[in-house]
Order: structure tokens, then C-alpha cells, then sequence
């Protein structure tokens, strides 16, 4: 009987769950300083007057890419996860606690910042749904290398060519644009969601497709919580017997549900343990 938050809390506090599904957006990441994206005033695309591009979108826009690659370079710069620029937060935290106790089945994440790896929580269980930082291809001939092979080029303002020999293409992070198909492992894992006995969706606009269409593909009957500034998506008029809102703030929102399920002092730990 799923009514509220208190109801998940305990299907948690009684080890009553085994495959938690993470579903997470840029909401996740503002507490630790990174802009979401459409924000009016903070968002991403409302401040991206100085890379003087056309129109906010085309910074991750392939084909603008093709003709003018400086202004994503600049916000990778700033963006580029190694850096130490931004840390993780609580609430990587909480997934990171998810996966050591064994309930974590894959958390399936729109951001880039690679802030969810910072938090130890292992590649296999991630599915970065628009890329990552950590992995790099050549536009050209296709040669792929690690991320922190074009870290020192990219902090230099230059752009990073491939190292192949005779190779004159470009190496761009493996970050999916517009214009461009999700990676492979995004379809591959999407059994997952007939496998999930709980979804956590947190801080997305369920906006843009095909990530916001996953939580729809699971099972009737298993409960699908929503942590997040505002209602979206299908919680706002298709909801489920089994939906529950956690509407607002999502850190404190985040921190009070830890608190009811009793890991407080264990979550309190591995953050100091880890930063």
C-alpha cells in the first residue's frame, strides 16, 4: 500500500527492495554548483552570451560543432570533470550507498559532469545516456582514447587533434549532441526496467525523449518516486496508483528521506570518508 513518502522509506529500512533503478537530470547536480539547463535566468542556455553563438542550443548542436568546435571547447574547459571544479553531493552519495548495499541495479543519468563516477559508483553500473567525458573519438577516422588524453590541450585553449599518424581529424569527448544517436549501452540496458522493483527519478524535466520515455516502460505495479523541483512529465496527469511525489528542494528533500529510512549517520560517513 504506496501512499507516501514515508511508505517508500520503509520498503527501504526493511530491505524489502533488490533492483533500484536511478533515473537522474542536471537536478541533481545544481547543489554542487553545476547550472542545470533551462532555468530562466541560471540555466545553462540563458548564459552562453559570450561563447557568441546563435542560438543557445547549437553549443551542443553536431553539425554547428562541425563548423565552429571553440565554443563547446570553452565550456568543456569549464566543464571537464577531473578538474576538481565541482564535487559530488549528497545525493551521489545516497546512490553510492544504494550500490554498497547491493540494491542498485543501474542509474541511468542525463549529465556529463561525471560527478555520479567521483562518487564511486562504478562505470558498469551507470548508463550515461548523453555521454561522458571519460571516453574521447576522433570525428574523422574514429580512434578513440581516453578523456584525459585531450584534458591538458583543451585547458590550453587549443583543440585537440588526433594522434594517429596522418589522422588531420579532430577528437571531440564522447558527449552526445543534438543531431547524434544515445550510446548503444542506453538500448542495451533498458531490460532493466522489467527487472526494477523501485525507480527513483530525480531532478529531470522529463522533457527530452528518448531518456523521459524509460520510466514509462516498467512494470505497472512498481512504485515510481519522483524527487524534484516541480511536477513533470506523467506525474502531473497520468499518474499511477503506485507514483509518489517528493516536490520541492531536492537536496533537503533527499536528506529527509535518508533520514526516515535510518542511514543518516552511514551516508554522513562515506562522504567524509570519500572527500
Amino acid at each position: 500500500n504506496i501512499k507516501s513518502l514515508q511508505d517508500i522509506a520503509k520498503i527501504f529500512s526493511e530491505n524489502q527492495v533488490k533492483n533500484v533503478v536511478v533515473v537522474a537530470g542536471a537536478g541533481i547536480s545544481t547543489p554542487s554548483g553545476i547550472p542545470d539547463f533551462r532555468t530562466p535566468g541560471t540555466g545553462l542556455y540563458d548564459n552562453l552570451q559570450q561563447y557568441q553563438i546563435p542560438y543557445p542550443e547549437a553549443i551542443f548542436d553536431i553539425d554547428y560543432f562541425h563548423r565552429n568546435p571553440k565554443p563547446f571547447f570553452t565550456l568543456a574547459k569549464e566543464l571537464f570533470p577531473s578538474l576538481g571544479n565541482y564535487r559530488p553531493n549528497y545525493i551521489h552519495y545516497f546512490v553510492r550507498i544504494l550500490h554498497e548495499k547491493g540494491m542498485l541495479l543501474r542509474m541511468y543519468t542525463q549529465n556529463i559532469d561525471g560527478l555520479e563516477r567521483l562518487a564511486g559508483i562504478p562505470p558498469s553500473k551507470l548508463v550515461e545516456a548523453h555521454g561522458t567525458f571519460a571516453t574521447a573519438t576522433c570525428i574523422l577516422c574514429g580512434h578513440k582514447c581516453d578523456g584525459d588524453d585531450i584534458k591538458d590541450r583543451i585547458l590550453d585553449d587549443k583543440l585537440p587533434k588526433c594522434k594517429k599518424t596522418s589522422c588531420p581529424g579532430m577528437v571531440k569527448p564522447d558527449i552526445v549532441f543534438f543531431g547524434e544517436d544515445l550510446p548503444r549501452k542506453f538500448y542495451y540496458h533498458l531490460k532493466d526496467m522489467l527487472q526494477a522493483d523501485i525507480i527513483l527519478i530525480m531532478g529531470t524535466s522529463l522533457e527530452v525523449q528518448p531518456f523521459a520515455g524509460i520510466i514509462d516502460s516498467v512494470r505497472w505495479q512498481v512504485p515510481r518516486i519522483l524527487f524534484n523541483r516541480d511536477i513533470v512529465g506523467p506525474f502531473r496527469h497520468q499518474r499511477r496508483s503506485k507514483d509518489v511525489v517528493a516536490e520541492g528542494d531536492i537536496l533537503e528533500t533527499m536528506q529527509k528521506f535518508v533520514d526516515m529510512i535510518g542511514w543518516k549517520e552511514e551516508i554522513k560517513e562515506l562522504i567524509v570518508k570519500s572527500e
